[in-house]
């Protein structure tokens, strides 16, 4: 059985000391390979901005923690979804410019 890729691929954003790692949502038949995605990139934590499409015990079972912020009605800003305009506001408040953010995130 051949395993699914993550598609798009993950994007990961490095500043200051903080690094995100901005992913498609996966659902409980890529969970497995979304697992090893997080591994790879050393992700402790997961915040899930989306509505549920998978069960959370399996990333816990692996030492991962899932917190749930899910906003309803909430679509793109500037072209960036949900989880990158989190991360936008995380680049903010750590000092960037708005532009700034939306650049790197881009990159």
């Amino acid at each position: 059985m051949r395993v699914k890729d993550i598609r798009p691929a993950p994007a990961e954003i490095e500043y200051k000391n903080m690094k995100f790692l901005i992913t498609d949502r996966p659902n409980d038949q890529t969970i497995h390979t979304f697992i090893q995605e997080l591994k790879k990139h050393n992700v402790k934590e997961v915040v899930r901005v989306c509505e549920p499409t998978y069960k959370v015990e399996e990333l816990k079972s692996e030492g991962i923690n899932v917190i749930d912020l899910v906003f309803d009605d909430v679509h793109c800003v500037a072209g960036l979804g949900r989880a990158p305009v989190l991360v936008a506001v995380a680049l903010i408040e750590l000092g960037l410019k708005f532009e700034d953010a939306v650049a790197l995130i881009r990159e």
